[in-house]
C-alpha cells in the first residue's frame, strides 16, 4: 500500500509540470503577438502620419508656385507700365537665385528670404506648413508640353538671342504606357488604314510669322507678302537610318503640295535620348531680339491619332562651341520655370513647375466641331409656315 501511495503521488507531480510549461508557453506566445500588433499598429500610424505630412508639406510647396504665378503677374504688368530699362532691372529681381525674394514682394510683404507660412486663417497654421524656398527661371532652354489626340497648342517662339533653327522632339517613354516594352515604326512614308499601338503619332507643325505692322490674311497663302507661313506633316518612319538627322528647310509657302509626309526619324527605343523622334526645321529669316518688334512668330503644334510629349528647343547654328554642337537659345519669358520647396513639419517636398502666359490671340481647333452627321437648311421666305424641319435631315 505504501508503495502504491508513492507511485500516485509521482504521477499526479508529472501532471502539474505539464501544466505549468503550458501556461507559460501560452503566456509567451501572447505576449510576442500583442507586442507584434502594437508593432504593426505604431509602423502603420507613423506610416500614415508621415504620408499626411508629405501631403501637407506638398500642398505647402504648390501653394509657393500660386505665390511664384502671382509674382509672375506682377512682373508682366510691371513692364506694360515701365521702360523697357526698368523692365530688365525688375527682370533680374525676378530671376534671383535667393529664395522668396520676389515672391515676398506680394501685398506688401518685405523682400525677405524667409519662409512664408501656410496660413488657414489671418494667424492659424496648427499644421506648421510653410514654402521655405521658391525662385523663378523667366528664361529655359525648352520648351516642354502634352498633346491629347488631334489636340493643338501654339507657341510664341521667342529668344533671348538669334536663332535659325527649331528643334522636336516628341512622343517620350510616358506615351508608350505600361502596358506596351517596344515602339511600331513602319518602314516606309505611306500612311496607313489603322494607327497601331505604339506607334508615335504624325506632328502637324505649322510655322506661322507676320510682321507687326500690318498684314493681310492672304499673306499666307502665298509666298509673297509680309506672311510668311508654312505647314508640314512629320511623319514617324523607320526608313532613315539612326546616323542620319532629320533636318527639313522652311520656306514660304508654295501652291505645290507634297507628294507624301515628310518622313522623320524615330528610334526604336529610349537608350540615347528621352524622345523616339527629332526633328530640326530650318526657318526662313533669322530670328533676333532687335527684331522682335517687327516680326511675331509662333509655331502650331497638331498630335494626329495619338497623344504625345513633346519638347522644343531654339539652335542657333552660325555659333558652335569646341566640340562642333551648336548653341541652345534660351526663350525669352515664353514659359517660366518655377522651383518650390514646402515644409510640414519636420518634412519637406520640392516641386518644379512650367508655367506660361496666354497668347495674343485664340486660334480655334475647328469651324464646326461635331460627333455626328451635320445638316443644313437654308431658306429665304416671308412666310412664316415654311420654317419647319425638314424631316430628312437626321443628325
Amino acid at each position: 500500500m505504501i508503495k502504491e501511495r508513492k507511485n500516485m503521488k509521482k504521477v499526479n507531480g508529472q501532471y502539474g509540470a505539464v501544466s505549468l510549461f503550458v501556461v507559460i508557453f501560452a503566456a509567451l506566445l501572447i505576449t510576442v503577438v500583442t507586442v507584434s500588433f502594437v508593432r504593426i499598429m505604431i509602423q502603420s500610424q507613423k506610416q500614415a502620419s508621415t504620408v499626411d505630412l508629405s501631403q501637407s508639406a506638398y500642398d505647402s510647396a504648390q501653394a509657393g508656385v500660386e505665390d511664384a504665378k502671382r509674382a509672375l503677374l506682377r512682373y508682366q504688368s510691371y513692364c506694360k507700365s515701365h521702360s523697357v530699362g526698368d523692365c530688365a532691372t525688375e527682370k533680374l529681381s525676378v530671376n534671383s537665385d535667393h529664395c522668396n525674394e520676389y515672391t515676398n514682394k506680394l501685398d506688401g510683404r518685405t523682400a525677405s528670404t524667409d519662409e512664408q507660412n501656410v496660413q488657414t486663417g489671418d494667424t492659424a497654421n496648427d499644421l506648421n506648413q510653410a514654402y521655405t524656398c521658391v525662385t523663378i527661371t523667366t528664361d529655359t532652354t525648352d520648351y516642354l508640353g502634352y498633346l491629347n489626340k488631334d489636340e493643338s497648342n501654339i507657341i510664341p517662339i521667342s529668344g533671348v538671342g538669334s536663332f535659325d533653327k527649331i528643334k522636336i522632339d516628341w512622343f517620350s517613354s510616358k506615351d508608350l504606357g505600361s502596358s506596351l516594352s517596344s515602339i511600331v515604326l513602319p518602314s516606309g512614308k505611306l500612311l496607313s488604314t489603322s494607327w497601331q499601338d505604339g506607334r508615335p503619332p504624325i506632328l502637324r507643325s505649322q510655322l506661322i510669322q507676320y510682321k507687326n505692322d500690318g498684314f493681310i490674311l492672304d499673306d499666307f497663302n502665298g509666298n509673297q507678302g509680309n506672311g510668311n507661313s508654312n505647314t508640314l506633316f512629320l511623319y514617324p518612319t523607320s526608313l532613315l537610318t539612326p546616323d542620319t538627322d532629320s533636318f527639313i528647310t522652311v520656306g514660304r509657302r508654295t501652291y505645290s503640295p507634297l507628294i507624301s509626309p515628310n518622313g522623320i526619324k524615330c528610334l526604336s527605343g529610349f537608350a540615347t535620348s528621352n524622345y523616339s523622334c527629332s526633328v530640326t526645321l530650318k526657318i526662313p529669316p533669322i530670328v533676333s531680339p532687335l527684331s522682335s518688334n517687327n516680326y511675331t512668330h509662333f509655331l502650331r503644334l497638331t498630335s494626329l491619332y495619338r497623344e504625345t510629349s513633346y519638347k522644343i528647343s531654339l539652335i542657333n547654328g552660325n555659333i558652335v562651341d569646341a566640340d562642333g554642337n551648336p548653341t541652345i537659345v534660351q526663350f525669352n519669358g515664353v514659359q517660366p520655370s518655377i522651383d518650390s520647396t514646402g515644409r510640414a513639419n519636420d518634412l519637406f517636398r520640392r516641386v518644379q513647375s512650367r508655367v506660361e502666359f496666354s497668347t495674343n490671340f485664340s486660334y480655334p481647333e475647328a469651324a464646326v466641331d461635331i460627333s455626328g452627321n451635320l445638316c443644313k437648311d437654308f431658306r429665304i421666305t416671308d412666310d412664316p409656315n415654311e420654317y419647319y424641319k425638314d424631316p430628312n435631315c437626321t443628325p
